[in-house]
């Protein structure tokens, strides 16, 4: 059974960082791209990042290049997101998502697995 469940979001203040996990499971991680996207009420869903699991290619949208950085640990079978110089805009709710490609993954999100996602709240 396919799970992704995310962790590592809260409440931080504009400046500052978290990291958040997508913990995989029923699946081996390197035959998936794992892509993070996040909600924000009343904006559409965006693509943050992804991750080409097996030759570790990666995609970052213009809102969070140079602050957003996605890895992989195959061992672990878990991938994460670490944000620095967070924004109040980068509140959302953030969720991890399966694909065969990154455009596949970005051009079709809801095609594959994804998992209930995190709050990220970025308030003074």
């Amino acid at each position: 059974q396919v799970q992704l469940v995310e962790s590592g979001g809260g409440l931080v203040q504009p400046g500052g960082s978290l990291r958040l996990s997508c913990k995989c499971s029923g699946f081996t991680l390197g035959y998936l791209t794992i892509g993070w996207f996040r909600q924000a009420p009343g904006k559409e869903r965006e693509g943050v990042s992804c991750i080409s699991t097996g030759d570790g290619r990666t995609y970052y949208a213009d809102s969070v290049k140079g602050r957003f950085t996605i890895s992989r640990d195959n061992a672990r079978n878990t991938v994460y997101l670490q944000m620095n110089s967070l924004k109040p805009e980068d509140t959302a709710v953030y969720y991890c998502a399966t694909g065969a490609s990154i455009a596949a993954i970005l051009s079709r999100p809801d095609d594959g697995f994804r998992g209930q996602g995190t709050q990220v709240t970025v308030s003074s």
